[in-house]
């Protein structure tokens, strides 16, 4: 049918090529050019891949326009208020969410992989004691395939599965014992009968001599930032990742790619430049100040945390985590800390001033998240890794959906060479 191609018209031949329109459930339709260079004899140029769908998936929609999130068809909405993060987990994983017996397994399972090898303690030692927890986070993780190689065959699907419960499992694990080894604490082994985000909680603030008992508020606020932070298409990780599985490349590499790839500041490093952002502005005087310096195009002053390259409408896991955001204050935090003054008094202005009302720059999850964290007493170089123990379960998701398609192939993107054309090779003395 006419309306299920799309004919691209050459202006320098007069040749025209048609390509069939592939469908999702919802969504924009996608051209499939893929055979475009075989038969038209050109690429596209697309930087940054705005334009290009690079796969087929059922694990997550995203609606930029109209400020839409939904996992596996669930909205973000509703699994973030009713939801545990090990719930969303077997949701993105499994496709369904789990019933009680499904849930219960699944629990056990994850909570029997949290240990780590005892001979893989020895390998934080390695690390300088300033090391950031995200380059520990990357070596480490990249590391196990080392010691869990009894189950690496990516074409096996049993292996698949274990590998991903145990990355769920020990991520958490190993980013606690990151921060542990950057303050000088011993690692903290997990206990087996706490929950996902209390256990994660407990190995970061306890010691052998002192143990810690989470609030219920610190641990529900987690629970929520991990659920809103586990999955988000096809963002620069996630494709990392996917791009390191089309090779054949095992799960832990995969992962810890997707790891440096969250670790740049345009991605997992945003709510971290929340914090810098505040800092600058130091005093609750100033805000007003900064706010019209953001408005000015021709000031480098700009707003961090506010808008959002997908959202054009209000980022919708924003409209949940502030009301935690303001819970947390109130209960675990000073609310007269100038810092969280600050930073309410930033949102105040910037949800009533016509200037970011017209333009849609409100409050994203990245300007929360990061008040949220400094909240709960969890260090500014932390926040990243933070980030990436909730998106592990979106990464393995990912991998596994990949590793399952008859169609994967490894990825080679195409480029528009720009270097000189060819010149013979002179002896060094004529150059």
């Amino acid at each position: 049918m006419a309306n299920d191609t799309v004919t691209i018209h050459n202006n320098a031949t007069g040749e025209e090529f048609e390509f069939p329109l592939r469908r999702g459930t919802v969504g924009p339709a996608a051209a499939d050019i893929s055979s475009l260079y075989k038969e038209a004899g050109i690429f596209t140029y697309d930087p940054g891949f705005m334009s290009t769908a690079s796969c087929n998936s059922a694990i997550t929609y995203i609606d930029g326009e109209q400020g839409i999130l939904r996992y596996r068809g669930y909205p973000i909405e509703q699994l973030a208020t009713k939801a545990s993060f090990l719930e969303v987990a077997y949701l993105l994983l499994y496709g369904e969410l789990p019933k009680e017996q499904e849930l219960d397994d699944f629990e056990r399972v994850i909570t029997r992989h949290t240990m780590l090898n005892e001979n893989l303690k020895d390998f934080f030692q390695g690390f300088h004691h300033d090391a950031h927890p995200m380059a520990i986070l990357v070596g480490v993780v990249g590391s196990l395939s080392a010691f869990y190689h009894d189950s690496l065959s990516v074409h096996d699907e049993r292996h698949r599965e274990i590998s991903a419960h145990r990355l769920i499992a020990k991520v958490p694990t190993i980013a606690a014992a990151a921060y542990k080894h950057s303050i000088g604490e011993p690692i903290m082994y997990p206990r087996n009968d706490l929950r996902y985000c209390a256990n994660f909680l407990r190995m970061m603030f306890a010691t052998p001599c002192d143990d810690y008992e989470p609030e219920l508020i610190a641990e529900k606020a987690l629970n929520l930032l991990f659920i809103l932070h586990a999955d988000h298409e096809q963002n620069a990780s996630t494709s990392t990742v996917r791009l390191a599985g089309s090779s054949g490349a095992n799960p832990f590499a995969c992962v810890a790619a997707g790891i440096a790839s969250l670790w740049g500041p345009a991605h997992g490093g945003a709510n971290e430049a929340v914090l810098d952002m505040l800092v600058e502005i130091g005093d609750v005087k100033e805000v007003r100040r900064f706010m019209e310096k953001a408005k000015d195009k021709d000031d480098p002053f700009r707003l961090m945390g506010f808008g959002h390259r997908v959202y054009k409408n209000y980022d919708p896991r924003a409209k949940i985590i502030r009301e935690v955001c303001h819970q947390v204050l109130e209960e675990v935090a000073d609310v007269n800390n100038p810092l969280f003054e600050l930073a309410m008094e930033l949102e105040e202005i910037a949800l009533n001033d016509d200037y970011f009302v017209e333009r849609k720059l409100y409050p994203n999850v990245d300007f929360y998240s990061g008040i949220i964290y400094r909240a709960l007493g969890i260090p500014r170089n932390m926040f990243t890794v933070m980030f990436a123990v909730a998106r592990t379960v979106g990464w393995v998701s990912h991998w596994m959906e990949m590793m399952s398609d008859p169609n994967n192939r490894i990825g080679r993107p195409r480029q528009i060479y720009c270097g000189p054309d060819q010149r013979d090779y002179l002896p060094i003395s004529q150059r």
